[in-house]
């Protein structure tokens, strides 16, 4: 078991860097991302699972049809029972009739599912190794802004070189200017990084960090 416990605790060292931008575009400095996080391993099923979770618990449920009971009217008899050589009937609300009640219709219910905190996190974090292994996170020292200035966050994200993809910038704390600098930009959406999950990171072909993110 020793050999195999150094092979752990070499890998465990191992580190990963990931170069720094300017809001130039230039690159001005290398970080090393943490290991317990960017460790290679993409558990697909589960970024799967927390995907359908996600959309479920968005759903709110509300669709309602009307059952032959709740239906108004039809509480007199259409006609009597025998020598009208038509079909008997009780109710002209019946789930045959036009006008008549619906038959297993949708009723408000709650869609929500359940997903453990552990799983959430292994799901967010198996989304991130696999937008770092296809190259598509970028990171800048700072996405500050003085003021709303829509144009010179364009050109920031331009720099950036993903002014053609659907970028998610993710910020350590959500500043107001950057908010309404990026809201009328096309295919680009803002986000604090605690805020973070697995639908959002996968949805947007980019992930676009500031350092402190």
């Amino acid at each position: 078991m020793a050999p195999r416990k150094k092979q752990v605790e070499k890998d465990s060292n191992s580190k990963l860097e990931m170069g720094v931008m300017s809001t130039s575009g230039k690159e001005i400095e290398k970080i090393d991302l943490d290991p317990v996080i960017f460790d290679g391993k993409i558990n697909h099923a589960l970024m799967h699972q927390a995907v359908v979770t996600y959309l479920a618990n968005q759903r709110r449920g509300l669709a309602n049809t009307k059952t032959r009971g709740e239906v108004s009217g039809g509480g007199r008899k259409p006609w009597k029972q025998k020598g009208t050589g038509r079909a008997r009937s009780g109710s002209s609300r019946s789930p045959i009739w036009k006008g008549g009640g619906i038959t297993f219709g949708p009723k408000p219910h709650s869609f929500v599912k359940d997903f453990p905190k552990k799983m959430k996190a292994m799901a967010l974090k198996s989304a991130l190794n696999a937008k770092l292994k296809d190259s598509e996170i970028v990171v800048f020292d700072s996405l500050k802004m003085n003021a709303p200035k829509t144009k010179e966050f364009a050109a920031v994200i331009s720099n950036s070189k993903v002014s053609a993809d659907k970028a998610l910038i993710v910020l350590g704390a959500l500043d107001v200017n950057v908010k309404l600098s990026a809201r009328n930009i096309a295919r680009v959406g803002i986000q604090e990084a605690k805020s973070l999950n697995t639908y959002d990171a996968l949805s947007y072909k980019k992930l676009v960090f500031a350092k402190d993110a």
